[in-house]
C-alpha cells in the first residue's frame, strides 16, 4: 500500500483544526471531536479512518512519500519496520518549454483551505512585489479568491493545467508559493519548481522541509513571514542537483516488490 495523505490516522482536516491550528494530537474520539460540529458525521467519519488504520497495520509493507508520513503513522501504531519513505520525482516536464507570459509569481495546487490559496494571495499582496500572481488549479475557492484580489498587479486564475501548459508557467515563474495549511505529505509542486531554477517560498508543513533548502521557508501559518520570502525569493534563482532521481526512486520500488513477491520460506 501507498499511503498519500491523512486518511489513516486524521479524520478531519489534515492535521490542522477546525479553528486554524496545527494539530500535533493523536488520533482520538476526544481529541478529534472538536473539529466537527455534527456529531453523526463525526462518528462515522472516525469510524471509516479507524477502520483503515486497523487494515494497514496488517500489511506487510507501506510506502509513504515523506519521514513526516511515516512518523505519523508508526505514532498511531503501524510498526515502523513496515514503513519505507520512497518519495516522489519530477517526470513528465519539458524544461525546454518557452515561457507562455511575462514573469510571475506562481501557486499550484487545488483551490482550497487546506493548501492555503487565500493565505498565497494575502501573503503576495503584502510582499510588495510588482509581478502578477498566476494560479494554476481549480477548485471551490475560486470566486472568493477573485473576490480578495488586488487590480493591480494583476492576478490570473488559469484553472487546471496539464504539464505541457504547467512547464511553460514554470519557466515563467520567478517565485513558487506553497503555504500549505494541512500538513502536507510531501509538496511535489516544490520539487518541480525546483527543477525549473524557481525559488519556493513556503511554510514549514509536514514533509516540506525534508526536501526544501531552507532559504524562503518560514513558521507555518505566518502570513508575513510567507511575504517577505516572496520578495525575497523573486531576486534570485537556484540550481540544485536533481532531489529525488527517477531511476533512485524506482530501484527502491523495486527491490521493495521483488522482496514482497517472493515465495514464504518453507
Amino acid at each position: 500500500l501507498t499511503v498519500q495523505d491523512h486518511r489513516l490516522f486524521c479524520p478531519g482536516r489534515g492535521k490542522w483544526t477546525l479553528d486554524g491550528q496545527e494539530c500535533r494530537e493523536l488520533m482520538a474520539r476526544e481529541t478529534c471531536a472538536p473539529c466537527f460540529d455534527d456529531e453523526g458525521y463525526f462518528s462515522e467519519v472516525l469510524s471509516l479512518t479507524e477502520r483503515r488504520l486497523a487494515a494497514v497495520r496488517r500489511m506487510p509493507a507501506v510506502t509513504v512519500l515523506s519521514r513526516y508520513m511515516r512518523e505519523e503513522l508508526v505514532n498511531v501504531g503501524v510498526a515502523p519496520t513496515r514503513v519505507r519513505v520512497v518519495p516522489p520525482f519530477v517526470h513528465g516536464f519539458d524544461h525546454d518549454a518557452e515561457p507562455d507570459g511575462p514573469e510571475c509569481v506562481l501557486f499550484v495546487g487545488r483551490l482550497v483551505a487546506a493548501k492555503g490559496v487565500l493565505e498565497a494571495v494575502e501573503a503576495w499582496r503584502r510582499s510588495g512585489v510588482d509581478l502578477p500572481l498566476v494560479v494554476a488549479g481549480g477548485g471551490p475557492l475560486r470566486a472568493e479568491l477573485m473576490a480578495r484580489a488586488p487590480s493591480e498587479p494583476p492576478l490570473e486564475v488559469l484553472g487546471w493545467v496539464g504539464r505541457e501548459r504547467l512547464s511553460s508557467l514554470y519557466r515563467r515563474a520567478r517565485a513558487l508559493i506553497l503555504p500549505s495549511r494541512w500538513q502536507e505529505p510531501f509538496g511535489i509542486t516544490g520539487i518541480e519548481a525546483f527543477s525549473f531554477g524557481v525559488p519556493v517560498a513556503a511554510w514549514e508543513s509536514g514533509g516540506v522541509s525534508e526536501w526544501h533548502p531552507g532559504i524562503g521557508l518560514v513558521p507555518w501559518g505566518d502570513v508575513d513571514a510567507l511575504a517577505r520570502a516572496i520578495a525575497e525569493a523573486v531576486t534570485r534563482r537556484i540550481v540544485l542537483p536533481p532531489t529525488f532521481p527517477r531511476d533512485e526512486t524506482i530501484g527502491r520500488l523495486l527491490v521493495l516488490y521483488g522482496r514482497l513477491a517472493r515465495p514464504p520460506a518453507s
